[in-house]
């Protein structure tokens, strides 16, 4: 699937990142923009960046289908799986691929679709002050080096642009949404992340 607007290819290892002045990540492999998002309560109260997995179908890696179902454009009939979703409205800031690609489909200044019922530290309805980042992957199998390198280089730039985010302020979406939600999966690995971030 091709990007909506221009695209930028990314140099393996540590890139640098920045939120620009229109909230989105440069550079960015794809830029996609999803229907399902809508204004926050507060643009400024961003305090939260929630980490995902995602695999269509699922345990399934590579092909177009994670960019077209957050674009609101899967091909419901390309597999039996896709028909289960067909109802979702989906969507979040950054998908992070196998390869290292970035997606994103929605600004970070706006609410993207990506928590559900959600609460973390005593706040419910987590997408109104949380930006969500997808990693392809599953449950069972491991993320790839370059998904870690891409991610702490993404949170580092997200740091940098709004105040209230740092290396306090990660969940898993099985933290906000516990026994319903599972993800990013016990092969997740947290402290590998947070010493690249230490690093960077």
């Amino acid at each position: 699937m091709k990007a909506a607007s221009g695209s930028t290819g990314l140099a393996a290892g540590h890139s640098r990142f920045h939120v620009d002045q229109s909230h989105q990540l440069q550079p960015v492999s794809r830029r996609i923009r999803s229907p399902y998002y809508d204004a926050r309560p507060d643009a400024d109260d961003i305090g939260l960046v929630v980490i995902h997995a995602i695999s269509l179908p699922p345990d399934t890696f590579g092909g177009s289908w994670i960019d077209a179902f957050f674009a609101g454009k899967l091909d419901f009939s390309a597999h039996p799986y896709f028909e289960t979703i067909r109802a979702l409205q989906v969507s979040t800031h950054l998908c992070i691929f196998r390869d290292g690609s970035i997606s994103q489909y929605v600004p970070f200044d706006q609410r993207a679709w990506h928590a559900g019922r959600s609460n973390w530290q005593g706040r419910e309805r987590c997408n109104d002050f949380s930006i969500g980042i997808e990693l392809e992957g599953c449950d069972s199998r491991p993320f790839e080096d370059i998904q870690y390198l891409r991610l702490a280089s993404c949170l580092t730039a997200l740091f940098e642009r709004y105040p209230n985010l740092d290396a306090d302020t990660l969940a898993a979406h099985s933290d906000i949404a516990p026994g319903r939600k599972t993800d990013p999966g016990p092969h997740f690995d947290w402290p590998q992340l947070r010493l690249l971030l230490a690093s960077s």
